[in-house]
């Protein structure tokens, strides 16, 4: 299964930085003992391992090779490929740009990696033979794309950052087998790669006779790519610690690659 990380955005909310958002410090891990930092990204990828993925695809721009740097070839036990934007240009062209990595039975999940949300096994909820999205329920709905239903769990509509949203329920994350992905690549393309933003491209889809589900599996959900939202997150974090009764930091479920070939997991270094 498929992991797909778009990580390639200039992350203009929450500059000036020194290297790439994905990368922004963001509560800490423990490595044998040692509590570390970790970057925003690590969560999305240990909750994809999760869900049931055993590669990940970042898609980055040309100008960062310091998230290459930092994850290399994998994360614990799954393998990490690396693809270019050439240019921020929306999300569909991002996720797209993983197509020749995904064949039609290949089940695909896509994420923002400056996101951090609970449960962490919630990717798994969501089921394979569909396109399916995991909702979270927010207060501002307005800032994010609210999720309309229908009684049996169904999509009716994606309304994008709308102010008069119909739903409190937004999508964090979503799922779909590999054909489904193609096929929602060539309606982008026919569409003339008009579509920037996934909902919009989600709703012609369903004008079409597609169909999607959503999945209310979703607890709490803070976006990280502005400071306000930087501040949640290290408070969601020390909630959620709170409530497993254990100490700020988390055993991870695997290390960076990049970073561990660098021997920076190795204590007797420091």
């Amino acid at each position: 299964m498929w992991g797909i990380v778009p990580a390639a955005g200039l992350g203009s909310r929450i500059q000036p930085l020194a290297f790439s958002k994905e990368l922004l410090p963001v509560g800490s891990r423990l490595d044998d003992g040692v509590e570390r930092p970790c970057a925003v990204s690590e969560y999305l990828v240990e909750r994809m391992i999760r869900g049931g993925a055993d590669k990940i695809c970042f898609v980055i721009s040309p100008g960062k090779s310091d998230i290459m740097e930092y994850y290399g070839s994998g994360y614990g036990a799954a393998t990490i490929a690396y693809v270019v934007q050439p240019q921020a240009s929306g999300l569909c062209d991002a996720i797209f740009r993983a197509a020749p990595l995904i064949a039609d039975h290949d089940p695909v999940m896509v994420g923002l990696p400056d996101t951090i949300w609970f449960p962490e096994t919630a990717l798994a909820e969501l089921p394979d033979d569909r396109l399916a999205f995991l909702l979270f329920p927010v207060d501002r709905p307005e800032f994010f794309d609210a999720v309309v239903l229908d009684e049996q769990g169904r999509v009716r509509e994606i309304q994008v950052k709308r102010p008069d949203a119909a739903s409190t329920w937004i999508w964090g994350a979503f799922k779909m087998p590999g054909f489904v992905f193609h096929a929602l690549r060539r309606l982008w393309l026919e569409r003339d790669r008009q579509d920037e933003f996934f909902g919009t491209l989600v709703n012609a889809y369903l004008a079409r006779g597609g169909e999607a589900a959503g999945v209310q599996a979703g607890r709490a959900y803070v976006d990280v790519g502005t400071l306000h939202g930087y501040r949640a997150a290290i408070a969601l974090l020390a909630e959620a610690a709170g409530k497993d009764g254990a100490p700020g930091a988390r055993v991870a479920l695997g290390w960076p690659a990049g970073r561990a070939s660098q021997g920076l997991h190795d204590p007797n270094r420091e």
